[in-house]
């Protein structure tokens, strides 16, 4: 663990047609995958209550974040963003053998929906884009489904790492980034319990909840492995890490398994940092 080649500065257009041709590919295997896809049901609500559902996990995140060098209203624009994206994610349903998608619920953000100019990462560099922003709504959700049983399929991590540890509340690495529709956050339901997406905002926070049907016989816990930083041959910082899930069950039985591994360029000098 630890090499990372230099990375390869695209051209505006190469992004663009490459962006575009990932987007069609996934559409057509949305149409051909013989997937089972979650989705919010009508009516059906599954309410906390000391005998039958529980929550399984719940976890909230600042939505306003002075950052360096990143103006304010891409952040007041991210609340837009994030109010319209959770309208399709609040209350979705995963069932037995149901896949999770942010993208097959959310669909495509665009100014037409209302959705906002707003803050997003282009090779390792700040950008604005319609639809800014939701990366949070991967970072909260792969937090949630890290303590539970549902299975994570598919996720995706930047290949950057931008800022310094500031008031970090959860592991370098937990989390997953966004991009209509091939990088999305997908969770597959393997157990035989139903389960629920509670998913809204106040002033200040993004708050999710998983909440299923019954009381689950295992405890999850996530913790970070491995972590190290180092400098490359090319010049450059690398950090690199592992993200564990520990489940104990009713009769003590402990095991781990290894969610994701993490691999990113640093844009800062990350022992100057710590010297400072």
């Amino acid at each position: 663990m630890g090499e990372i080649v230099k990375p390869i500065l695209r051209g505006p257009l190469r992004m663009r047609l490459g962006k575009e041709y990932h987007i069609l590919k996934r559409r057509w295997n949305w149409v051909f995958e013989k997937k089972k896809w979650a989705s919010r049901a009508s009516g059906h609500n599954l309410e906390v209550s000391a005998e039958v559902a529980e929550t399984v996990f719940k976890h909230k995140s600042m939505i306003l974040r002075p950052l360096k060098d990143v103006e304010m209203y891409l952040q007041e624009n991210k609340r837009t963003n994030l109010r319209l994206a959770i309208e399709h994610l609040n209350n979705v349903v995963i069932r037995p053998g149901e896949t999770f998608s942010i993208w097959k619920l959310v669909g495509r953000p665009t100014k037409h929906k209302g959705y906002l100019e707003g803050l997003v990462l282009k090779q390792g560099e700040i950008g604005r884009d319609i639809g800014g922003g939701l990366c949070q709504l991967g970072n909260l959700l792969f937090w949630i489904y890290a303590h539970s049983p549902l299975t994570v399929k598919e996720r995706y991590r930047h290949g950057f790492d931008v800022f310094p540890d500031v008031n970090r509340k959860v592991p370098f690495g937990a989390g997953a980034t966004l991009a209509y529709n091939h990088i999305d956050l997908q969770v597959k339901n393997e157990t035989e319990f139903i389960f629920q997406l509670k998913i809204w905002m106040d002033e200040t926070h993004l708050h999710g909840e998983l909440v299923c049907e019954q009381r689950l016989k295992s405890s999850f816990e996530v913790v970070e492995r491995n972590h190290i930083m180092k400098q490359q041959i090319w010049g450059g910082y690398s950090r690199h890490n592992q993200i564990v899930q520990i489940e104990t069950e009713a009769n003590g039985r402990v095991s781990e398994r290894v969610l994701v591994e993490n691999h990113a360029i640093m844009m800062y000098n990350p022992f100057l940092e710590e010297s400072a």
